[in-house]
Order: structure tokens, then sequence, then C-alpha cells
């Protein structure tokens, strides 16, 4: 707990999944450069909720209608999914590994809660986007925004935005530079969503 309160103030220096990153493939360069959320174009957290987690304005970082709906899914027979928010996914990037156990999903419910109570949405989107990983070694929108389009964060398109949320399930084999054409129909449902979303104007008060 002492280290999610810290964590609301400090930025974090590195990421469970970072120091993955350089345990497993110490040959492999690591990109990463923290911005702050004003620094970040608006359409990028628009678009990471239109993909991710579109009641990220309304839950306490656990939505538990998507997870019933999981469960019952996996209980038919079907693969079990994540059903994480954004909030869960920060926990999970920042102190967890990846995987679908029913042990690490518990700890994800429990570290996203304390997250919700400490955290500011605002601040929960920050590190959320300065952490996410965005292709092989590329951890945060602003180091994926420079080497996938020449261009800051700052400046990020709504399309380019798109294109950096669509990979997000699976950063390590989706391209945001070369889009398959999976990730340009991904692209193309997320642009959707945020128009749905009533655009900029949705996560105005969110992220204020």
């Amino acid at each position: 707990m002492a280290v999610i309160i810290l964590l609301r103030f400090v930025n974090p220096p590195t990421s469970s999944f970072m120091l993955g990153h350089r345990l497993s493939q110490p040959d492999q360069a690591l990109y990463q450069r923290w911005v702050p959320l004003s620094e970040i174009s608006p359409w990028m957290p628009l678009a990471v909720v239109a993909s991710e987690d579109q009641r990220f304005p309304e839950h306490w970082g656990v939505d538990f209608a998507a997870i019933r709906t999981a469960l019952a899914e996996y209980e038919a027979g079907e693969g079990l999914r994540g059903a994480s928010t954004i909030t869960q996914q920060t926990a999970k990037n920042l102190f967890l590994w990846n995987g679908r156990s029913f042990v690490r999903k518990a700890l994800e419910a429990g570290l996203a809660l304390g997250i919700e109570g400490l955290w500011p949405k605002k601040r929960i989107m920050e590190v959320y986007l300065n952490i996410a990983e965005f292709g092989p070694g590329v951890y945060g929108v602003e180091a994926a925004s420079r080497r996938y389009f020449g261009v800051s964060a700052s400046q990020l398109s709504s399309i380019q935005s798109a294109r950096l949320a669509a990979v997000l399930p699976n950063p390590k084999s989706l391209s945001a530079v070369a889009p398959s054409a999976y990730v340009w129909e991904r692209v193309s449902w997320i642009r959707g969503q945020m128009a749905q979303l009533s655009g900029l104007n949705y996560l105005r008060d969110t992220l204020q």
C-alpha cells in the first residue's frame, strides 16, 4: 500500500514488465521516455478507453459486470478472456506478470482497487500510457509515437492514436507501424467507438 501511495506522486522508474524484458532479452534495446499527461495528445487516452475500457470514468478499478460475462463465457467452454480495466492493466504492468491464471487475476483486481482508492483517474491514465507496451521493447506512448510515427506524443492524431491502441492486446505480435488487415479492422472499430463516445468531451471531466 505504501508503494501505491508513493507512486501517486513519484513517477515509477520502471515496471515489472520492463524488468522482465531486461532479464529475458538483455541484448534487445528498451525504449521508454516518461511524459506528463498534459504532453500527450488527448486523442490517445480516448483511443485506449474506446479500445480497452469504455467504463473507465465510472468504475472503481474492477468492472464486475465484465468479469461476470467473462466467467460465464469460460464456463460455457470459451477461452478465459481478460475483462481487465485500464486500472487493472496498470496494476499488472507495474507489479505483476503476464498470464491468465485466476491467482494473477485476483492479485491484479486487489491492486486495482487499491490504486483506484488512492490515485485520481488522471494519474491512473498517465501511468498507464507511460508504461504500456506498444511493441517489442517499446514502452510508453512517447517512445512509441517517436519510433513509429516520428512525432512526439503531444502530436498524435486520431488515427495514429487508434493504431497504437489497436496493438495493446498483443504488442509483441501486432504492429502499429506496419498494421495487418486485422489491426486495420481494429483501428476502424476503435475510431468508430471514439466517435460514439462523444469524442474528446467524453474524458474531459475525468482527466482534469
